[in-house]
């Protein structure tokens, strides 16, 4: 049985689905109104993570340290890939989605991109660090993908962000980041980054997106 999930239908036919993926301890309605605020005429759906956490749910395990677990990572990755298919298929949605992920969600996002590169239309990682240490993949032909990072974040180290924008160019994504003068929480700046990035993605394409 698949895990549940939260369903916001949308007005807009030519919007991509919203996929929608929490970060720790959270749960599938988290980021439903960032979604609506971000693309207010997307189908917006809302994704629970298969690890159960104290506060509620993640993606993916972590050690003791909270280095990515990426043995456990690797393993969800198929099941949360066709999730988001059979999802898609279930609610009659012919595009594919655009993944938006928090912490342990961007990872997640992060990671499904990587490992599943014609599953998006594109990824909006918020707070993110890379899923793989060593990832030297290729096959992203341009999937633009947008990374937002706290220059105080207490969650993350130094240069996190960078690490993994250098990975994802490096297989051929189309990277726009950005590190923010703010910690690890969503602000009102990340939503208006994310919006002007989207609507550039909408209107020109990604050859054009700032």
């Amino acid at each position: 049985m698949r895990p549940p999930h939260a369903f916001v239908g949308g007005t807009d036919a030519a919007a991509p689905p919203l996929i929608l993926l929490h970060g720790s301890d959270g749960n599938e309605t988290d980021l439903l109104p960032l979604a609506g605020d971000l693309m207010p005429g997307a189908t917006r759906i809302g994704l629970r993570g298969t690890v159960v956490m104290d506060g509620g749910y993640g993606f993916f395990r972590r050690f003791a340290d909270r280095r990515v677990d990426e043995d456990d990572l690797r393993s969800r990755l198929p099941a949360l890939a066709a999730q988001i298919h059979q999802t898609c298929a279930a609610h009659h949605l012919a595009q594919r989605p655009l993944a938006v992920g928090f912490s342990n969600g961007a990872i997640m996002a992060a990671a499904l991109a990587m490992t599943h590169p014609d599953l998006l239309r594109a990824a909006v990682l918020l707070r993110p660090l890379t899923p793989f240490v060593d990832h030297t993949g290729s096959g992203l032909a341009g999937l633009p993908v947008l990374i937002l990072d706290g220059l105080h974040d207490e969650r993350r180290s130094p240069g996190d962000g960078r690490h993994l924008a250098h990975q994802l160019r490096r297989s051929g994504a189309q990277v726009t980041h950005h590190e923010l003068p703010t910690g690890h929480a969503i602000t009102a700046e990340d939503g208006r980054i994310v919006r002007r990035w989207l609507e550039a993605l909408a209107a020109s394409g990604p050859a054009n997106i700032p």
